[in-house]
Order: C-alpha cells, then structure tokens, then sequence
C-alpha cells in the first residue's frame, strides 16, 4: 500500500542517486507491521543430549578415511506461494559506482579439490560445498562438506592464510565419541565464533543412520586445535533435519531445521535452543524445542551476534525467513528460560510488507536457471529461502539485523539479483524494515549471498556471479552508513575469476556461502564462497577473502566495567551467600580478567568461581562468615584485566544471634475445672538458633500453668498448658518467659476464667408459623430449638389442637436443643376454618412451646365468559369461551347451565360438567325467527360447595333485505335450496341447531350429488361462509367434497372448496368474499365413485352471510409492493404477476438452486367476532416432501401452543389453494409462512403466499 505523495520514477529519465533514494523512501512507506497467526507459544519440548563428553587435543584425535565416491547432496525445496506477474523489481539498483571498490587485503584459496594442509590433500567427494568460515582474534576456521581446516590469521605468528590444521573430515571432531556422529560424516556444517566467551563451534549433521542427530562441539578455550566439549542432540528416527543454521546468542546457541517427514515430505520448520552456558563449560546440556511451524514457512535464520555490545538485557532471539506471500518477510521472537523452561516462548510469526519480489529461477519443483560461459549446464538459485547469515550488531543507539535472498529483476527467469535487507528492533522488540534493495547492477546473474555489518554500521554482500558469457565468479559490494538508502554504493570488487563451469548435468552450487566480521578491529570483512578452476564437475575450490569498508574507525582501547548482584550479603556465623560478579566490555574486544577481594573479616572466607573470567563474562563470589564476629563489613573486589583494572564493592552483615517468642492463641476462656493450651513458638530473628529456657509466671490461685517442654532451640516451639482449677472467676495475665544464651523475651496470654455454669435452657420456634392446608393435602413447619444458656439436653416434642380428621407428626421426636424436626400436618377431613396448633418441647430442665396457625380452606371457585359479548344474525350462532378458576381448596365438579336466552335460541356447552379450573365452549344457536334486540344470558357454575354465575350478552340482528334462506336447514327440509341427487336433512351431530344438510348417502352408490341456492347479497355485507364435515373412506382422487360460488353479475365461477377428501369427522370452516347488491349461485357438492366399498357423502351447515370484522393482518395480500409488517427470514421477496388476487404475492424460498429454510411471519390479535384465518398458496416443487416442502403453523400466543395449519407438501401443481384454521376472538397469534429447501443444486424450492385473512 502507498502512503502519502510518492512520485512514479521514469528510470530511464531520472539519476541513478534520486531514482535509488527515492526507492528507497517509497520502500519505506509501504513497509508495515502486521500481526498474521502472531501467537505466543510456552512449554516447549525439552531433551537432553543423547550424549555428551570432552575430547583430547584436536590434533592428537584419529582422522577417519572419507568417502571415495561422489555424492550430489538432493535439494530438498520448501513450498513457495506463487508469484505474481511482475516485469520489474520495484527495489532494484540497476547500476553500481565502479571508482569505490575496497581493496582486498588477503586472499588465498581454502579447502576444496586439490587443496593440502598438515594433515593431507583434498579431494572433492560431494557437492555443493556448504562454503562456510568465521574468523576469530587469532584464527579463521573454514567448514565445506565434508571437512574443515584452520588458517593463521595473525601476521606475528605467521603468513595469514597459512594452514594451521587440516584439511580433515569434519567428523575428526568426533572421534572417539561413538554413534552417528563419530560414524557418519554428512555434512550442512556450520563454524561460528562466539565472541562472548572467546570460544568456537563446529556443528554438523548426522543422517545416514538414525536416530537423526545434530553433532555440536564448543572449543574449551580460544585456540581451535585444543579440545572441544561434544554433544550429540537427537531428532527421532523419522523427522530429517535438513539444512540446519546456527546463531550466537548470550542466553543459547539457537538453531533452526527444514524437517522433512521420513526425508522427503515438508513438516515445516523446527527451532530449538541449546543450552549454551553449559555446553561453554562441559556440563550436560539441554535443548528446548518448539512445535513445527506451518508448511508455510522454511529456510528460517536464527540472529547471529556480530560485535562486542551484547544485545540488550530480555532481548529475544530473532528468527527470520520468506513470508507467506512474495511481499512479506515473516519473524519470530525466541525467549527461552533455563532455569524454568515452562517460560520460555516463541511468538510469531509476525509478517512484515517488502516491496514485492519473485524469486531466482521461479518454478515450484526447480529453481535451475543460472546460466555458465562454455556450456548449456544451468546452476541453481536455491531462491527458496534467506541466504545464510542473519547478522546481528548492537550500534548503541540502535539494533540492527541485515540479511538476503536471490531474486528475479525481471520475469521468473530473467537476470537474477540480491534483495537484501536491514532490519531493525524496536523497545518491544518488533521488527521493523530500515531500507532494503535488489542488487542487479547489469544483466549478470548474482546469487548465493551472504551480508554483514560492521561497528560502523557499513554493510558488506558477498555473492557469485555467472551469465553466458562468463565463468562463475565470486564477487563483493558494500555500503557506508550515510550513503542513500537501498543502494550499494561502493562498487564490485572481484574476489576471483572462475576458471571454468560446472557441467555434465551438476546443477547444484552453495548451498550457502559466509560473510563475517572480524573480532580484531570489528571492521575487516571476511567472505568465503566457491568457484570452479577449470570445465567439469565434482572439482570445485573455494577462496577466502577480507577487505574493509573505507570509514570504519579503527578498535577502541579494551575495556570492561564490573559489578556485583546482589551488593550486599547478610549471612549468619557458620553459613554462606553468593554474589554474582559480572563484567560488561565497555570498548575494544574481550580480555581475561582475574578476580581478588580486600576486606574479607577475620574467621570468614572469600572465594570465586571461575577465576579468572573473560570481561563479558561472570563469576559467582562465595562469602562464607564462618567464625567472624557480628558486625557489618566492606569487601572490595577488584578484576585486573591485561588492560585495565576495576573494583567493586560487596557489603557483609553478620548478624549477632537472636530470637523472637509468642503464643498462639494469645487468650484462653476457660470454665473452672477445665484445661486449656497455648502453642508458644520462638523464631531466628538474626543469627543462628540458642537453647531458650521457658518458666511460667502470673497463673492465678487455684489454678496450675505449665510448659512442655521447658528447654528448646530457637525456631522450634513448647505447649503451654493452663488448668482452671478452683480459680475464682475474672481475668488474669500468664507470662511465659524465654532465656536465651544471649538475649531474653517474653508473651503473655490473657487468661479468663468464668464462674460456675448458667443453668440448661433453650428456646422453640416454628417457621413458618401459620401454613393454609386443602382437605386431603399436607404442610409442613420446621421446630427450630436453640440452647439459650448451659448444655445441650433431650428435647420431647408434642402438640395440642390439632383438628378432628387432621394429623400432626414430628420427623424427629425427641431432639437435641439446637435441633430441629419436621412438623407435618395433614389437613384429612379436618372441617375448613382457623386453628392454633400448640407445640411443646419437654426438656430435663425446662419447657417451653410455639404455635401453629393452621388454615384449612372451603373450596371455592369463580366464573367467567370471554367474550362477554356475542353479536349474530337471526338464524346464526355465535360462541363464548366459559372459564373457571379454583379460588380456594380443591377442585370440584361444576355443572353447567344457562338461562335468558330469546326465543328461538338454543345454549349448548361443549363440555358439561367440568371440574372447577377447567373451561368450556358454549354455543348461542339464534333460528332466523329470533326477534332482534340484545339480551342477557345467565351461565350458572354449580359445584358441591359452591354456586356462581357470569353473564354474556347476546345481541341479535334480524337479517337483511336479501340473503340466504333456510341456511342452518333449522325448517327440517331444504326450503329455500334446489337439490340434485342424493341429499337429506339429518337431524344430530349439526354445527350448530338441530339439523345439517347431507349431500350424498350412506349406500354403496351414490354419484354426484348437490344442493344450490340463488341469492342477492345484502348491503354491508361481505362474507359467505359454511361448515362443512366430510365423510369420505377413500381418496380424493375418486372421491370428494367440493363447493362453487358462480357471481351471476360478473358470470363468474369460483371453487371456494377445493376438492378434499379428509375424513376427519369434524366440523371445518371455510369462507369466500362476496360483493353487496350482487347476484350468486352457491352449490355444495358430494362426488362418489359408485365403488361399492366407499359410501361418500358430505354434512353442511350454518351457510350464512355476514360482515367480517376487520382483517387485523397488516398487508394480507402484498400489495404495498414489500413485506411490510411481516418478519422475514432466509430468501424472501414480493413478486408481481400470478397473485391469486390483486398483483402482488409474496414468494418465500429462492429460484436459485439452494435457498435453505425460509419463512415469513407476523403476530396479530384476532378481532372480536371472528373465528376463522385463511391464506392461499402455490407450492414450487420439483422433489419429493421428503427433501423440499411448504408448510405453516399458528402459535397461539395466549395459550402458549402451537398447531401445524399446512401439513407439509410438496404437491408442484402450479394452481392456488386456500387452508385455514380456526381462532378465538381476543387471543394472541403468530403465523409463521415456511418454505425448505434441502439445497441440493438441481431442485429449487419455493412457495408462493397470498390473501391471508382472519374473519
């Protein structure tokens, strides 16, 4: 991401400089920190080493043979997101100043074909080399695969370049020591200088046998060719650690692995930790280990030290490598604690933005596309990861890290070049990108480089170079500090020119190469790398150069700075403590410093270990007081360097002896005649433990106080004992006194002794107090006691007025005062009424008692209607829910009556009698010659103990001008009706009245069968509806009931009962809409087969005209155009065109092939009056209904129940149908319209909805 205003570069039109700085200033806007899986992880795998021991001097150890064949060591490559088109670097540095180049001061050729030294001639036997050296004060150490030689670097003692030692096999290091490592000689060495303790470290792996193991041995002093303390770390047997990479660190030598799971498939990558300080000295060492990281992520790089200034104190390891994406390099933070390992933790990995870059050579399986003068023989890139090392330097007012990696400037195989980095830490140790560029001066391709910095923060890249038109090369650049960011600005220098190419399809070449910085003056640059002398393969050399950048100041003077921790000591006659002497090099280089101390007491004792240290170093300082007097003292250490000599101070208390004495508990209350005890406890308060004599004083008359025992140590503890006695009662203070040897104190306890002892009593109450208890039912009150003074004692509990046919027990009987018990009364046939239960409690000494007030209720109950008030027209019904409540005792049964209704006017409960807490349905059925008016009906409850009443109020309308005639068939006959087939007027079992119409018989064979009536509807009114209950033993495919309304003024027909044959016995509503003045023609149908074992036939009744009340839906039919007023859930929409009526309905489900479950729904209070909600629907439904259905349920939010009123159905037949339900008037509902669909791709489901009415 570009920040700010940052200007695009024409490189062909801009300066070298300006184009560079402004790169560079670009690169660093973009850099940002970005937390990506940043996780901290704690408790890693600790081992120890499979082995570990000291060898004899290096030159007096056996040099084992080496292997007499060549062998091409695999690539094993780790994954790499991939690349994105890119025609240019956008941090490349297209040229380079050619007037600036360092001189070389010394260069010469290090082990490789052909290459002799003391101990013989080398002959390459495997390849790529592993090129490899770090130099020290005195010596540089070279490791390739598979041997290792030391070269002289200081001009007193010789020519620099001279052999000390070697060429040998690098497992000469191990001879003796048995197991893999002193049998295999595999290779992926590494050699570091640790200029902390001025020693060496050779690692290398061992992996023709298993276990895997890593070899490491840690030089026992400065010199190379003395002895070496060797350790062997193991793997398993199936996790290969492939190309492992060391850091110096003041806490561990860190190392990271390529693990690859039984050697070939990608694991991720492992880092671990050794324990450094331990391995420095010899002694058995551990390593801690972490889990793999993802597979994202290979080729990481520990922080190795460069330099004299230690990294800050709690400063992590930083382990760097690729990021998961080419514009990101990616860190992790290792803190590893020795002492307690649970501690130690690696966080990351954190992400940093770079500017984008595609790797040398892209291609996922081989990154081959190096080319050679002389040959078609390509080499490889081995872009897949950093480039050894990460260099790490501490400049004082900042941290520093500088590492690189071959990339691509142009293209997956254009020239290749190094992108190299600065990286730098800030306070919480979060890295941060300081400048980076991509080195490609030209169309050569440079890879395989290896950077570091120097004390002036100047960086020097070493690298090979190679095109079509020249040999490989080994080649260097550099950097000032100050110089503009990005660039290399000081040239290339030429180390040497290869004399030939690698050929006869040898493609491998590295795996790695070193930059290092030497010790000496922290400035001059040493690079080793290989090149070819002449055509051929497996004859590689290497060379080892050093050159210094031109402003690096020369080493400052050495010197070191001392201290102690802690700086003051307390420590008893005869004990010992420690204090840690450390020393900090505060300029120029490490030196030996020996350590003394003045001012040690007479009778005490002062020594060091180790002694001497190296400054940088510490040493612990061991002040044994022994026989010194008390007192406090001054003790100087002083460490005397070869250059300088510094003192610190250590203050040591002695502390005279002395103890402290006291008692637990400091008070006893005690009875007369009754024991009580006291712990007295003595502690050290300084010095060292004393005999302490202990006496007793102040133990009253008649009372005995003693200890035991009477002589103890300091630290330890007597029991003082105090018996009452015949003591009189009051408060005494007993001194318990200890004499020392040298000092003497004292503790008291207060002592209270009480007179005689108060009489037993105790008191009684009831919780709670009063219980309400129905005939035949029980309650229950805890008797609570409570000793009020004395003793506890036995406690006979009883009651008094418990009613005739009523039961009073205890749970518990007798009890403990200070106990409890159950009372449990049980009402029986006690008569109801009010009555004090007295319980007493009989003690030995006392007794006292409590009540119970019991209740025992009448049973009672009330009454009530809902709605009070019923509205009809002559010649209909209308309903009223009838309510009882139980107000009081217990149920009963309650017969049912009415009374007050007008002529013609019948009253029926659905349910009579009922018990008291229960409802019925009472029906008004008025008979068209019912007067109009408005009555009240009298609903009279009658129970066994109890009679009440509620009223409703029934008001009456005689019919409008026009209508329907004879429509609850209450004449006995189809008066007003014309009928067709079989039809009767059957009297029983009607919805409401005496009489319903049968269409259809009850014989074998009935036919079709009808009965229709003409009608002008009246004015006001707006709704037909009838009753109707189906009779029908076979389907509806041959049998049926149906219904048709033909509008006679619009000669319209429509079906208002679509052809059903639920044989459900029961009565079901349905309604259509009609329009006042208009003429119809309403026709009830039964449809029978003729097949003899399936009468049909169909009940009708109560076909009347009304007014609804008010549809309380809000936006029934969809026509706002949205779904306003309805809840919508999953795909839902409002579609136009098709609607069963008007133009909108509402489709629930999707036409995509998955929508999953979708619905609609709204909550509603049904009007007074109605009775019935309807609702139209097409179902879309290309599968079966055991997949994809329609469906939908009425919660009724007063009664908190629920009812499926569409049955699941998948019917696809593309036409409207209409289903309804029944609601009473006043109560809560929610209508919930669903579609499902199971989401299979080739079957989309959906449901259209419209015209949803409650009337």
């Amino acid at each position: 991401m570009q920040k700010g205003n940052c200007p695009r570069v024409d490189g062909a039109r801009l300066h070298l400089v300006l184009a560079l700085a402004l790169a560079a200033a670009c690169g660093g806007q973009i850099q940002s920190d970005g937390v990506s899986d940043a996780k901290v992880q704690r408790a890693p795998v600790i081992s120890h080493a499979e082995q570990y021991d000291q060898s004899g001097p290096l030159t007096l150890l056996p040099v084992p043979e080496r292997r007499d064949t060549n062998v091409e060591h695999e690539v094993k490559r780790i994954p790499r997101p991939p690349a994105g088109a890119q025609l240019r670097d956008p941090a490349h540095q297209t040229s380079a100043p050619l007037l600036l180049v360092p001189t070389i001061n010394n260069s010469f050729d290090g082990v490789g074909n052909g290459f002799s030294g003391p101990n013989g001639t080398f002959s390459v036997n495997a390849a790529p080399p592993d090129t490899n050296g770090d130099v020290g004060p005195r010596d540089y150490v070279q490791t390739v695969n598979t041997d290792f030689a030391i070269f002289n670097k200081d001009p007193s003692r010789g020519t620099v370049g001279t052999v000390r030692y070697g060429p040998v096999p690098i497992n000469t290091l191990w001879s003796g020591f048995g197991g893999g490592c002193q049998t295999n000689n595999d290779g992926d060495p590494v050699v570091l200088y640790d200029p902390i303790a001025d020693r060496w470290v050779i690692s290398q792996f061992s992996v023709t046998t298993t276990p895997y193991l890593q070899c490491v041995a840690v030089s026992t002093t400065n010199d190379p060719t003395g002895s070496w303390n060797r350790y062997a770390f193991s793997y398993g047997n199936t996790a290969f650690p492939d190309y492992p990479k060391m850091g110096v660190w003041p806490d561990a030598y860190y190392i990271t692995f390529n693990i690859f799971n039984n050697g070939s498939t990608y694991a991720g990558a492992k880092l671990c930790a050794y324990d450094r300080a331990s391995m420095i000295n010899g002694a058995p060492a551990t390593q801690q280990c972490f889990p793999n990281t993802s597979t994202t992520y290979g080729g990481l790089l520990p922080a190795d030290l460069d330099g004299a200034r230690l990294p800050p104190s709690g400063s992590p390891n930083y382990i760097v490598g690729q990021g998961s994406l080419t514009t990101t390099l990616a860190y992790w933070k290792f803190h590893v604690d020795w002492t307690t390992p649970s501690n130690s933790s690696l966080t990351g990995p954190t992400e940093i933005t770079v500017p984008s870059y595609v790797i040398a050579c892209n291609n996922p399986t081989d990154n081959t596309c190096i080319p050679q003068s002389g040959t078609n023989q390509q080499l490889d890139a081995l872009s897949d990861r950093l480039m050894f090392r990460l260099a790490y330097r501490n400049l004082g007012d900042h941290e520093a890290l500088v590492t690189n990696h071959s990339v691509s400037t142009s293209g997956n195989t254009g020239p290749s070049g190094i992108r190299w980095y600065e990286l730098r830490p800030d306070a919480s140790h979060n890295l941060t990108v300081f400048q980076q560029g991509t080195y490609a001066p030209d169309s050569t391709y440079r890879w395989m480089g290896s950077i570091a910095m120097d004390q002036a923060g100047n960086i020097g890249l070493g690298f090979s170079a190679s095109s079509s038109s020249i040999h490989p090369q080994i080649k260097f650049t550099g950097r000032l500090a100050g110089d503009v960011a990005g660039t290399m600005t000081q040239g290339e220098g030429s180390i040497i020119a290869g004399g030939g190419s690698q050929t006869t399809n040898l493609n491998r070449w590295g795996d790695y190469s070193m930059m290092a910085v030497d010790p000496s003056d922290d400035c001059t640059l040493w690079y080793t790398q290989e090149y070819i002398p002449a055509n051929g393969t497996f004859n590689w050399k290497t060379r080892i150069a050093n050159f210094k950048l031109s402003n690096c100041p020369p080493a400052p003077t050495n010197d070191f700075s001392i201290s102690a921790s802690p700086s003051s000591l307390t420590v008893n006659q005869g004990a010992s403590g420690t204090s840690t002497i450390s020393t900090t090099i505060t300029s120029g280089s490490a030196q030996s410093v020996t350590l003394s101390t003045s001012g040690c007491p007479s009778g005490a004792s002062c020594t060091f270990s180790p002694n001497p240290i190296q400054s940088g170093g510490s040493s612990t300082l061991t002040v044994g007081a022994g026989t010194a007097t008390p007192g406090t003292y001054t003790i100087t250490v002083t460490g005397t360097g070869t250059s300088a000599t510094h003192s610190t101070t250590v203050t040591l208390t002695v502390p005279p002896n002395d103890f402290s004495i006291s008692a637990n508990p400091t008070s006893l209350t005690l009875n007369q005649n009754s024991t009580g005890t006291s712990a007295i406890s003595t502690a050290v308060t300084s010095g060292n433990p004393q005999t302490v004599n202990l006496t007793v004083s102040g133990c009253p008359g008649g009372a005995s106080c003693t200890v035991s025992p009477t002589s103890i140590t300091s630290g330890n503890g007597s029991t003082l004992t105090i018996n009452s006695g015949t003591a009189a009662g009051g408060t005494y203070t007993v001194t318990v006194t200890g004499a020392g040897t040298s000092n003497t104190h004292s503790t008291t306890v207060a002592l209270t002794v009480n007179g005689p002892p108060p009489p037993n009593d105790f008191s009684i109450s009831a919780n709670p107090n009063s219980l309400t208890v129905n005939q035949g039912a029980s309650g229950n009150s805890t008797i609570s006691t409570t000793v009020t003074s004395g003793n506890p004692q036995s406690i006979t509990l009883s009651t008094n007025g418990c009613p005739t046919g009523a039961s009073c027990n205890f749970g518990t009987n007798p009890i403990q005062s200070g106990g409890s018990s159950t009372l449990t009364v049980g009402a029986g046939t006690a008569a109801p009424g009010t009555y004090t239960i007295t319980v007493t409690g009989t003690g030995v000494s006392a007794t006292h008692s409590t009540t119970v007030s019991l209740t025992v209720p009448a049973n009672d109950f009330s009454i009530s209607a809902s709605p009070t008030s019923v509205n009809v027209t002559a010649g209909n019904s209308g309903t009223s829910t009838i309510s009882t409540v139980l107000t009081s005792g217990n149920a009963q049964s309650i017969t049912l009556s009415a009374s007050g209704m007008p002529a013609g006017t019948t009253a029926t409960f659905a349910t009579n009698p009922i018990n008291s807490g229960g409802s019925s349905l009472l029906t008004l059925a008025t008979s068209a010659t019912t007067p109009a008016g408005t009555y009240t009906i009298t609903v009279t409850g009658a129970g066994a103990s109890a009679t009440h009443t509620t009223a409703v109020t029934l008001g009456v309308t005689a019919p409008s001008s026009g209508g329907m005639t004879n429509g609850g068939f209450e004449t006995g006959n189809f008066t007003g009706w014309t009928t067709v087939g079989t039809a009767a007027v059957v009297s029983g079992g009607a919805h409401s009245g005496t009489y319903s119409a049968r269409i259809g018989g009850t014989s074998p064979t009935n036919g079709d069968s009808s009965i229709s009536q003409t009608f002008t509807v009246p004015t006001g009114q707006t709704l037909l509806s009838f009753w109707y209950q189906v009779h029908c033993p076979d389907t509806v495919t041959y049998d049926w009931a149906t219904a048709t309304l033909q509008d006679n003024t619009t000669n319209t027909t429509t079906t208002i009962l679509a052809r059903t044959c639920t044989n459900s016995g029961s009565w079901v509503s349905t309604s259509a809409g009609v329009t006042a003045g208009h003429s119809y023609t309403l026709t009830l149908i039964s449809h029978d087969d003729n097949y003899p074992g399936d009468p049909t036939y169909t009940l009708y009744d109560d076909v009347a005209l009304s007014s609804p009340p008010p549809n309380p839906i809000v936006n029934p039919g969809f026509e706002t155009g949205n779904l306003t007023g309805w809840t919508t859930a999953g795909t839902t929409a409002v579609v136009s065109g098709g609607a069963h009526s008007g133009t909108y309905s509402a489709r629930v489900g999707g036409t995509s092939p998955t929508s999953g479950d979708s619905s609609i729904k709204q909550t509603f209070t049904a009007p007074s009056g109605s009775s019935k909600l309807s609702f139209w629907y097409q179902v879309h439904c290309p599968d079966t209904v055991t997949y994809d259905w329609a469906t939908a349920t009425l919660q009724d939010n007063t009664t908190n129940t629920t009812t499926t009123i569409l049955a699941r159905t998948c019917t696809n037949s593309g036409s409207w149908v209409s289903t309804s339900a029944g609601v009473t008037a006043g109560h809560s509902y929610t209508l919930t319209l669903i579609s499902h669909d199971d989401n299979y791709p080739g079957d989309p489901t959906y449901t259209l909805y419209d015209d949803v009415v409650v009337q």
